[in-house]
C-alpha cells in the first residue's frame, strides 16, 4: 500500500521524440510529452476528444531504454509518480511545472506494425 500513496498510470502516444542529456557524472536524463485521449460528450451530446499532455522524465538505464526505443507517435503505457517543482525563467519569472517521473514503460506495439510482420511471414518456414 505503501507504493500507492503516490502513483500514475498512464497509456497514451509519444508527443515528440525524447530529449536526452548526459551529465558529467555519467547518469542520463530523458524528457518528453505523452498525450492521453478520453472520449467525453459536451451538453449538446456531442462526442469530443479530451487530450492532456504530460511531462515524462526518466533517469539512468531507463532514460537509455527511452533515447534508443521511444519515438514520436509511439505507443506507450507508463507507471510512475507525480512530481512538482519550481524554476526561475530567464525572465526572472518563477515558474511551476508537473511532471512524471517514470518507474516503468510498456512499449505498446502498433496494430500496423503486426499486421506487416503477418503479411511477410513465411510460412514454409514453419517446422510443423
Amino acid at each position: 500500500m505503501k507504493n500507492l500513496l503516490n502513483s500514475v498510470r498512464l497509456f497514451g502516444n509519444v508527443g515528440g521524440d525524447p530529449m536526452v542529456m548526459q551529465f558529467d557524472s555519467g547518469n542520463k536524463l530523458a524528457k518528453w510529452s505523452l498525450a492521453t485521449h478520453e472520449k467525453k460528450k459536451n451538453v449538446k451530446g456531442e462526442l469530443l476528444d479530451d487530450v492532456q499532455w504530460h511531462n515524462l522524465i526518466a533517469w539512468g538505464s531507463l532514460a537509455t531504454m527511452v533515447e534508443d526505443y521511444v519515438k514520436k507517435g509511439m505507443k506507450l503505457s507508463i507507471e510512475g509518480k507525480l512530481a512538482y517543482r519550481r524554476y526561475t525563467n530567464k525572465d526572472g519569472e518563477e515558474k511551476q511545472v508537473t511532471e512524471v517521473i517514470v518507474k516503468d514503460i510498456l512499449l505498446v506495439e502498433k496494430k500496423i506494425q503486426r499486421e506487416e510482420e503477418i503479411e511477410t511471414d513465411d510460412s514454409e518456414d514453419m517446422p510443423f
